[in-house]
């Protein structure tokens, strides 16, 4: 297994195409101590994430996903180390990276078509613009006849379709996501990855995507990171295609047994 040490300059297994590439961002960690300061979590981090690069994130509860993730966005200064967008120093959160969560996170007394308006709004655009645009994304994510309710009146899958579409709509350079699809059922769950990946295609943003299930990392990742023991432990390429009948790829089943293994279950 490769060691967080030989991971900064390694190339995604993706290429991003030209239009890719001017729209997804690359994140980069250097030598970085991740938490807070009476509190550090992760040491000696060494990451590069490529623009239009879906990176998947695993690791055991406690562990430090969501304190990576959080830093990505900007929400965590670093204790040490470097940290870049694009080059870049990274010192706080950006319009450019949204943030979706295992809880849905809409306003409960905003319809799902006001919902995804938000991040519209604050760019400013149009009203006519920015309710055409929202009304895009929620056909995209299959939820045009469900535009006018309010949150609570759809099913927690709904839920989390929107938050993706409110998300997406902002055309953002970078989607951190923490256990998105955490507290759905196994079906929707399945429903919701398919739904994606289907919905990232084309839009060229980079993803960082933390999960505790091993098989949705390998599904949905280019590559796996692996965080333990306050460390990042490995970054691994994933086999591809992208299908859920490739299950028993050999080389993937590898790369199973492989990750279950450095998490120690």
């Amino acid at each position: 297994m490769s060691t967080s040490s030989d991971t900064t300059r390694r190339p995604a297994p993706r290429a991003a195409s030209a239009s890719e590439s001017a729209h997804g961002t690359r994140l980069t960690l250097r030598d970085a101590t991740l938490g807070r300061p009476d509190a550090p979590v992760v040491t000696g981090v060494g990451l590069d994430i490529a623009p239009g690069e879906i990176l998947t994130v695993v690791g055991s509860s406690g562990c430090g996903k969501s304190t990576l993730l959080r830093t990505l966005a900007g929400l965590l200064p670093l204790l040490a180390g470097e940290i870049t967008q694009d080059g870049r120093p990274l010192t706080g959160p950006g319009a450019d990276r949204a943030l979706v969560f295992q809880e849905d996170a809409l306003l409960p007394w905003r319809t799902l078509r006001a919902n995804v308006e938000l991040p519209l709004a604050v760019k400013g655009l149009p009203r006519a613009e920015r309710r055409a645009q929202a009304g895009t994304w929620l056909d995209r994510v299959g939820l045009a006849d469900r535009a006018g309710h309010l949150p609570h009146r759809v099913s927690g899958g709904q839920r989390q379709r929107a938050q993706l579409a409110r998300a997406l709509a902002g055309a953002p350079r970078a989607v951190l996501m923490d256990e998105p699809f955490g507290a759905l059922d196994a079906q929707t769950r399945a429903g919701m990855q398919d739904l994606l990946v289907e919905v990232l295609r084309g839009t060229g943003a980079t993803v960082v995507f933390v999960t505790h299930d091993v098989d949705e990392a390998l599904f949905l990742g280019d590559r796996v990171a692996l965080l333990g023991g306050g460390r990042l432990t490995a970054v691994r390429d994933v086999p591809r295609p992208r299908d859920r009948s490739a299950h028993d790829n050999p080389a993937r089943l590898a790369l199973r047994r492989d990750v279950l293994s450095s998490l120690g279950t």
